[in-house]
C-alpha cells in the first residue's frame, strides 16, 4: 500500500509538472509534442517499476504494419490509457469529448489531434468522428481504440461495442488485436498497484474488407483467447467461456 501511495502521488505530480512545463509545446509542431508524450509514457513507465516493481513486456511487434491501422486493445485499468502509447509510431486515441474541455488535459489533446467520442449523440457525431479517423488514417496514424468501450475486469465476459466494427468498415486498412493483463497489477477503482510483469501481446492484423459478423468474431477470439492465455500465464484463474 505505502508504495502504491507513493507512486499515485508522484505519477500526479510529475504528470502535472509535465503539462505545466511543456506548456509552451502547445505552439510547437504537433511531432514535438508527440515526442513529450512519449517521455512522459516512459516516465511513468520507468517510476512504476522503480517504486512498485510493475514491469512492462511487449510481444509481437514483428505485428505492427508500416502504415496506418486501427489498433484494437483490450481495457482492463487507467494503464493502458499512457502506456500504449510509446509502442506506436504515432497514435491517435479515440477519446471521450468531455476530457477535450479540461484545462491543459483538453488542449495537449486537441494538440495531439486525438479523436473526440460523443456517446449517444446520435447519427452526426458518429459521422464527425468518422471523418476525424479518416483524416488521422490519411496522415498515416495508427488508431487505438478499446472495442469494450469502458474498462472491464481481467476475465470479465467480452462486450464488444458496434463502433469498432463501423470504424474497421469506414477506414479500410488492417485491425491489430492487442490482448493484455494489466487488470491484475493496476486494477481499475483502485488505489493499488501490484508488482509484477504486465505483458502487452500485439497480436496479428486482421485485413481489411471481411464481412462485419466475420470480422467481429475474428477479433474477438483474437483478443479474449490471448488476454485469457496471459492471465492464466500471469498465475490468474482462467476466464469462464460462455
Amino acid at each position: 500500500m505505502a508504495r502504491s501511495l507513493l507512486f499515485n502521488v508522484l505519477f500526479y505530480v510529475t504528470t502535472t509538472l509535465f503539462v505545466v512545463v511543456g506548456s509552451p509545446l502547445l505552439f510547437a509542431p504537433r511531432g514535438w509534442a508527440m515526442a513529450a508524450l512519449k517521455v512522459h509514457s516512459n516516465f511513468e513507465l520507468w517510476l512504476l517499476r522503480t517504486i512498485v516493481g510493475t514491469k512492462v513486456e511487449v510481444r509481437g511487434r514483428e505485428n505492427i504494419p508500416q502504415g496506418p491501422c486501427l489498433v484494437a486493445s483490450k481495457h482492463q485499468s487507467a494503464w493502458e490509457t499512457f502506456a500504449l502509447i510509446p509502442i506506436f509510431r504515432d497514435p491517435a486515441l479515440l477519446m471521450k469529448r468531455e476530457l477535450f474541455f479540461i484545462p491543459f488535459h483538453g488542449w495537449f489533446s486537441r494538440k495531439f489531434e486525438m479523436i473526440p467520442v460523443d456517446r449517444d449523440k446520435g447519427p452526426s457525431a458518429l459521422r464527425r468522428m468518422l471523418r476525424e479517423a479518416k483524416k488521422r488514417i490519411d496522415d498515416g496514424r495508427e488508431i487505438i481504440i478499446f472495442p469494450e468501450g469502458t474498462r472491464r475486469p481481467p476475465g470479465a465476459p467480452p462486450d464488444y461495442k458496434t463502433g469498432i466494427i463501423l470504424l474497421y468498415d469506414a477506414l479500410g486498412v488492417p485491425c491489430l488485436p492487442v490482448a493484455l493483463n494489466s487488470g491484475l497489477f493496476w486494477p481499475r477503482r483502485s488505489v493499488i498497484r501490484r508488482p509484477g510483469t504486465i505483458v502487452v501481446e500485439i497480436l496479428k492484423p486482421i485485413p481489411p474488407g471481411l464481412p462485419r459478423d466475420e470480422f467481429l468474431r475474428r477479433l474477438e477470439a483474437a483478443i479474449e483467447g490471448a488476454s485469457g492465455r496471459l492471465l492464466v500465464e500471469a498465475g490468474a484463474p482462467e476466464p469462464a467461456r460462455a
